[in-house]
């Protein structure tokens, strides 16, 4: 295999990696966080209003990590830094 294919098949490998690890913890961080959040809504319906801006704010945050590793994968498929690297390095050949 030449250098190109070789980028080609880790760069896939790794974004789809970072996409199945890295949604793993915040989706099971969100569930955890919005059953502590109705658990607490029985318990206590006075303070809905708090709860609820608290748990929006930390869904929004949580969402962020996913984001994040959706943002890696993309730029690993379609904006490879080492690609540059490789067509340089092929051109002077």
């Amino acid at each position: 295999m030449d250098s190109m294919t070789i980028i080609a098949v880790a760069s896939i490998i790794t974004a789809g990696i970072t996409i199945a690890i890295g949604v793993i913890g915040p989706s099971l961080g969100e569930g955890r966080a919005v059953a502590t959040a109705l658990s607490s809504l029985a318990q206590q319906p006075d303070a809905s209003a708090t709860i609820t801006r608290t748990l929006f704010v930390g869904l929004a945050m949580i969402e962020s990590t996913a984001i994040y590793c959706f943002v890696v994968s993309m730029i690993l498929i379609f904006a490879n830094p080492f690609w540059n690297y490789v067509i340089a390095q092929n051109a002077g050949k």
